[in-house]
């Protein structure tokens, strides 16, 4: 089957959160340094990205932090460049486009201010269930209302995206960028994308390339 929609992640996809990370590094009173390697390492020996705060401050309450000090809004500056050309590329060339992702529901407010528009928007907090779950997977194709063999989903991580997008019937994009995407590009399961691209400049040409491939019309 044809491709018909594009769903995407949102960090790391279409968002770089490297400001966030800075910021939650200000509040542990650590370097960037210090934790981006934690980070990296968190990541590396398949954790939860949540581990690296007990990695470093076992004290440190995030939900706390959280509800004093709610972490910022995205911002203009916090989309990738070649995100919301991408998105127009894709639409012009007859694609429908989704964003679901592992996010607090207000992110999606903050996405549309930026002008990202999709036809499905949601978060793991709308719909109560976070990837790799495939419950949240279901819940974007009924929300897509098309055969899961017409959704392609972009993300960055092998674990949350790819390996179960693909178990949910979906073509998986693996993006390679940001730390999940650098690291589980190393990942052996990483082969099981169909596609892999390092920018989503690569996106619509790799998409028409998989469609070429399948013979569909």
């Amino acid at each position: 089957m044809a491709i018909r929609v594009v769903a995407f992640d949102i960090g790391e996809v279409l968002v770089d959160e490297a400001r966030m990370w800075d910021e939650w590094a200000e509040r542990l009173g650590v370097s960037r340094a210090t934790f981006a390697a934690a980070l990296g390492a968190t990541i590396a020996a398949r954790r939860h990205h949540r581990d690296v705060f007990q990695l470093l401050r076992p004290d440190f309450d995030v939900a706390a932090a959280a509800r004093r000090q709610p972490p910022a809004r995205f911002a203009a500056d916090d989309l990738y460049p070649d995100a919301l050309p991408c998105l127009a590329r894709l639409r012009a060339a007859g694609y429908r486009i989704a964003l679901a992702a592992n996010q607090p529901a207000h992110r999606l407010a903050e996405l549309r201010q930026l002008g990202l528009e999709a036809e499905v928007m949601a978060s793991s907090e709308t719909w109560g269930v976070e990837k790799p779950a495939p419950e949240f997977f279901a819940r974007l194709i009924a929300a897509c209302g098309v055969p899961a063999a017409e959704i392609a989903y972009v993300g960055d991580r092998v674990d949350n995206d790819v390996l179960p997008a693909k178990e949910a019937g979906m073509a998986a994009v693996f993006l390679r960028r940001g730390p999940w995407g650098v690291i589980h590009a190393a990942w052996p399961e990483a082969a099981q994308a169909d596609l892999r691209i390092e920018s989503l400049a690569e996106l619509p040409a790799a998409l028409s390339r998989l469609h070429a491939g399948s013979g569909g019309s």
